[in-house]
């Protein structure tokens, strides 16, 4: 099992919009194969970093979940929606292993 970490930069006027988008994942992230953790917003401190944080097998899995995210009605709703608000200013991706026990 691997466990993806996205790191956003947004826009500190954005958070409601990231909010939308972080419940659009819950719905969509799961019925496309991958175990949400869950969407993390600013709250104290910083009002430009969130985190999305999920689960999958490997990142074979990975590739097959993100072609049938990019295919799911919500998951292509939600992507155009975060072009066309531009609440989102840069995206990190990284994959870790959990190696405590």
């Amino acid at each position: 099992m691997i466990t993806c970490f996205i790191r956003y930069e947004i826009d500190p006027f954005g958070k409601d919009a990231f909010a939308a988008y972080a419940r659009n994942w819950g719905e969509a992230i799961p019925r496309c194969g991958a175990d949400l953790i869950g969407y993390f917003g600013p709250h104290e401190g910083s009002a430009t970093t969130a985190y999305g944080v999920y689960s999958i097998e490997n990142l074979a899995a990975y590739e097959a979940y993100r072609a049938r995210l990019a295919a799911d009605p919500l998951g292509r709703e939600n992507y155009a929606f975060a072009r066309k608000e531009r609440f989102i200013l840069k995206e990190d991706r990284i994959f870790l292993k959990k190696v405590s026990s």
